[in-house]
């Protein structure tokens, strides 16, 4: 009876300790005890949409150097639709600025990218009008 006695204290204490333990592990990991801030949920979709852009791009300039430079207005509409596209990147990527308690290093990412992609789509559209 006695042994059990201790045994379960024994088990109460590590117990104890390993909470402890747990909860200064966590105290660690965020800043002042605070939970940990997540990231901007349109911040995400913004850099989602920069991630399609870029494939499209990529996709675009490969199709267009196996052609020679000889493509179809299917490429065309596809360089505007990128460029619609990263404006709604840009747009998602001020909303998530808004959100409150959010980490925002997706957002800045995703309105930097895709604010080059449309210099960059409106870049070549000038230099096919000259």
């Amino acid at each position: 009876m006695l042994g059990k006695r201790l045994r379960t204290e024994d088990d109460r204490i590590k117990a104890a300790a390993k909470a402890r333990k747990k909860k200064r592990k966590k105290m660690l990991r965020t800043k002042y005890g605070q939970k940990a801030v997540r990231h901007s949920k349109r911040g995400v979709y913004s850099c989602t949409y920069a991630a399609v852009i870029a494939f499209l791009v990529i996709v675009m300039i490969l199709f267009s150097f196996k052609n020679r430079g000889d493509v179809g207005i299917l490429i065309g509409f596809c360089g505007l639709g990128t460029a619609v596209m990263s404006v709604i990147g840009i747009w998602l990527g001020i909303k998530g600025l808004k959100e409150r308690e959010k980490n925002y290093v997706t957002c800045k990412v995703g309105i930097t990218t895709n604010a080059i992609f449309l210099v960059m789509m409106a870049a070549m559209f000038a230099r096919g009008l000259v």
